[in-house]
């Protein structure tokens, strides 16, 4: 298998979690087993790209350089794909628990999950953003209403 065909592959399988998470988000396993199950598949593969390729490859993570030169090698530059999908599915289903649980209708979420897929951190900005416009405003009471018991 090229790293090419592994890149179709694991796009594909990333693209089928993200639908549900979109258009199926009250289905029980939609924001329960596919944000889970389909990053530690991810993560599986990330793992064994990076095992087996990492002593072979030129460059390494301390400095931007060093990181262009180890993704010269399209392994790496695959596990480092994978990393991203991994990782963003892992948030996107992260935001719809999340979501559900403040009452925040998942209309409001699909741009969020969207900028998630394609933008990663953008969409989690976006999410977090849109969380705090949504959480209920606490009003504080003048002094004088809450000292007032009558005495």
């Amino acid at each position: 298998m090229t790293p090419e065909q592994l890149f179709s592959i694991l796009n594909l399988v990333t693209i089928a979690a993200w639908l549900p998470l979109v258009f199926l988000p009250r289905v029980r396993w939609t924001a329960t087993l596919v944000p889970m199950a389909v990053p530690l598949l991810l993560a599986s593969v990330y793992v064994v790209l990076v095992a087996a390729t990492l002593g072979r490859s030129q460059g390494g993570f301390s400095s931007l350089a060093g990181v262009r030169a180890l993704f010269e090698n399209p392994w790496m530059l695959l596990a480092g794909w994978a990393h991203y999908l991994a990782f963003d599915l892992f948030i996107g289903g992260w935001a719809v628990r999340d979501a559900r649980r403040r009452g925040i209708p998942h209309l409001l979420i699909v741009p969020a999950l969207i900028l998630t897929f394609l933008f990663g951190p953008a969409g989690l900005l976006s999410y977090l953003a849109l969380r705090w416009w949504m959480q209920p405003r606490r009003t504080v009471e003048p002094a004088s209403t809450r000292n007032s018991s009558g005495g």
